[in-house]
Parts: C-alpha cells; structure tokens; sequence
C-alpha cells in the first residue's frame, strides 16, 4: 500500500479485487514487518478490532453498504485522540494510568461512521509541544526517507504510518504545523483546515485558540475526501483550478529567511514551473508577519493554555514529562492575564491586517520548512533542540496564528530528500484553497 490513493482502493473494494480484511491484514502486516522502526511508530494497535471492523466494512459492501470512500480503509489515529476503551496517553507517561475514553473524539467518530478501520494509535511528541517528532518515552520514528533522520512532529507516528505505507490516511492536529511539518519532511501532503471547521471535542488540547484537525496523506485528493468527512460535509473531492492566471503571493518578510540550499532550489523550481504554467507569482512584503514572533515573546497563546490544561497534572506528576515539554508549558505560569489578552488583541488585529493586504491573491506560497529533516542526533543539545525547532515551527505557525487554512505539498524531485510546499488560503476558504493545491500538485515535485 505505498502507493494507492485512497480512491484507487475504494474503487478496488467497490469491484470486489480486494476485501477490507485483504487491506487490514496487509496494514497489520506491514506493521509487524517494519520491526523496530514500527514499534516507535504506533503507541497500541487494535488489530483484533481492526480485523472485526474489516470483516463488518465487506458486510456491508456485500449488501450494498458503502457510507464514503473510507470504507473498509485502515487508518491510523494519533495518540491524542480519544477513543472509547483507551487511555489517551498523549506520547506522555503522565498518562499511563489515567481511565479509558468513555466515547470517541469527534473527528473519530466521523471517520469510524464513514467506514473507515482504525489500526493503531500513532506516536507524538508528548503533548503535542515541538515541531520536532522526538519522544524520549515511546522510542522516536525515524524518517521513511533516512531513518537517522528526524519525521518531524507533532504528528510524527503518523507522518510515519502513510510514508512507510502502513496505512494511506493518518488522522493528525496541527497547533503550529503538526500536521504539515511531518507531512513535508517526510514527502507527503498534509492539510490543516480552518479551525472551526473540524470539531476538537475529544483531543486532548495543546491551545484551544489554535489546535486544528486534520489529514496526512498521499494526494491532495485523499487529503480532501478525509476532510469532508471530518467537517461534517457531503462527499467531495476537488476539482483542480485552472494555473493561469492565478496570483500567487510569496511573502518576502520571515518565512524565506535561512532556507537551506535543497529546500530554496525546490523552491525556485516550483515557482518556476507554476510561472510556466501560467500562474503569476508576484513577491509581496507581508511585513505584518514580522510582528507576530514578538506578539508571541512571552509565550503566546500555546504557553498559557497548555499551562491551564497541565496545572494539575505537572503539580502531581510533573517529574514525568520530558523535561524540553515541561519547561515550555511551565513558560505559561510566569504570563499575566494582562499579557494573555494582550496577545489576543494583537492577534486579532493582525489578522485584521493580513486579511487586508492578501485579499487580492489566490493563495500565498512559500517553504513548508526552511530546513530539510535534520538529523536525530542534531537534538542532543537542549540549545540546538530550541534552534532547530523554532526553525521547523516558524513558518507555519505564523499561519496558524493567522487563522488560516494550508497545505503542503511535496515538492522534491526524485532522489531527493523530501520537502515542502506551502499554500495558504484565507479563513473558511479550504475548498477554494483544496482545489488550487489540486491544480498545483502535478507541477512541483517528482
């Protein structure tokens, strides 16, 4: 299953080539195939239950049943979702002995109600707080490209589950690019929809002001199918926009400043070949992006929030986190409400402002990352870790902050280390923005 789309295999279902059993087995024993690599992968895996929701999936093909194209396809889910009978761990030990869900997340839910078959639970960083993927409890994926290699996180086990092809859809969230940094460090297309789309109810939060839910997965097309069901919306898959003439804005404040010599030449190149193709690509200052690393200075909104979730907790087991989490959540306790609400307000005026000066462009474009997955040894300093995922973290979480939806896209060419595209659309525009990625897909990259 490295390969299929996920409309390649629901249409193999729907003829009847292949069963849901056929595809979960082989899940499952791509899984146990991949050894240590796979073990650091997933925090639980259901295969019994699994099997059970396959074999239910081909009895109701059989008797006409297909609820979306997610039937009867295996799926991972990250670990800070709940689901009903498992503790939700969050890539923490802090958890470990914490009660089982009583029902599922949401975002499960919808995908579980649209056929689809959850494997296993995927590793993170714990409690979701780096761009990185490290976790010193569970063990650290490495990289499908080069397993020395970071995946990138938060969502690393699931970056992992699609590009090693366990699975073809992964169920991630994205607080300042958990979902797109991992989908660009390790070739994938990974979507962060506009918040409000995709309920939250059930994860575990990083930032209630911020996190997002959302797919990693092979095309923007399976990205888009997954979409659909998680916000609720009838069946979709996007038709591509037309390139020419489309206008997109590539920032020229923050977002291009310290690319590594691999990710600026894809860059060019997709830039190029977009401009080929028809589209403008028009250079904009963007300079509001400049102010949001120091509206942040003292935290920002993920510090505080997480600080309010974790009170407790760290009070009673704080001695049990990964100490690089703990010190940026504990970051939070030394804000004021006074500095709480002033980084509200200058959010919202910022956005304001953003909205203003993009409203004549299709999209914004830009690297996923500056930097190509570094090396996990790299992080074995607690000043180069906070470097390096500051790096990984910046250009996206400016978006996230902006409250927009993105996507990235791969855009390496053939035996080249993966990396990533960056669209960004406005508020509430996914679809719109869905299908210019569409449209861009086939031109960058491989």
């Amino acid at each position: 299953m490295t390969t299929p789309t996920i409309a390649t295999l629901s249409r193999q279902l729907d003829d009847g080539a292949i069963t849901s059993r056929q595809l979960v087995d082989a899940a499952l024993a791509s899984i146990a195939a991949g050894g240590e690599e796979a073990r650091k992968t997933y925090t639980a895996l259901h295969t019994e239950p699994a099997r059970a929701a396959a074999d239910a999936q081909d009895l109701l093909r059989r008797a006409g049943q297909r609820p979306s194209p997610l039937a009867g396809l295996p799926i991972s889910v990250k670990d800070l979702f709940d689901e009903a009978g498992h503790v939700t761990r969050a890539g923490s030990r802090a958890l470990e002995g914490a009660a089982p869900a009583s029902r599922d997340a949401d975002a499960v839910a919808r995908l579980r109600a649209a056929g689809a078959v959850v494997v296993g639970r995927t590793n993170m960083t714990e409690f979701a707080f780096s761009g990185v993927g490290i976790n010193p409890h569970y063990g650290t994926p490495g990289n499908p490209a080069d397993p020395a290699r970071i995946p990138g996180g938060s969502s690393s086990g699931a970056g992992v589950s699609v590009a090693a092809g366990h699975v073809p859809l992964a169920l991630g969230t994205d607080t300042g690019g958990s979902i797109r940094i991992p989908a660009a460090l390790c070739g994938l297309v990974g979507f962060k929809p506009t918040q409000r789309r995709v309920s939250l109810r059930g994860a575990l939060p990083l930032s209630w002001s911020l996190d997002s839910i959302g797919p990693l997965a092979r095309t923007v097309a399976c990205c888009a199918i997954a979409d659909a069901v998680l916000a609720g919306e009838a069946e979709w898959v996007p038709p591509p926009a037309g390139l020419a003439g489309l206008r997109f804005a590539v920032p020229q404040t923050v977002v291009l400043d310290g690319m590594e010599d691999a990710v600026a030449a894809a860059f060019d190149a997709a830039c190029r070949r977009l401009s080929e193709a028809g589209a403008r690509i028009i250079e904009v200052p963007l300079a509001e992006l400049a102010e949001i690393g120091p509206a942040n200075a003292k935290g920002g909104l993920p510090a505080a929030e997480a600080a309010h979730w974790h009170r407790d907790l760290l009070a009673e087991k704080g001695d049990l986190y990964d100490p690089r989490v703990r010190v940026r959540i504990e970051r939070g306790r030394t804000m004021s409400a006074v500095d709480y609400i002033e980084v509200a307000q200058r959010r919202a005026d910022l956005i304001a402002r953003t909205d203003r000066t993009t409203a004549d462009y299709d999209a914004l474009l830009m690297p996923t990352v500056p930097l190509l997955a570094p090396r996990i040894d790299a992080f074995a300093e607690d000043a180069e870790f906070a470097r390096l995922n500051l790096l990984l973290l910046r250009n996206c979480a400016l978006f996230n902050f902006l409250d927009r939806c993105a996507i990235s896209l791969p855009m390496q060419r053939a035996g080249e280390l993966p990396s990533g595209l960056m669209l960004v659309g406005a508020a509430g525009a996914d679809r719109r923005l869905l299908s210019i990625a569409a449209a861009v897909e086939p031109m960058v990259g491989a």
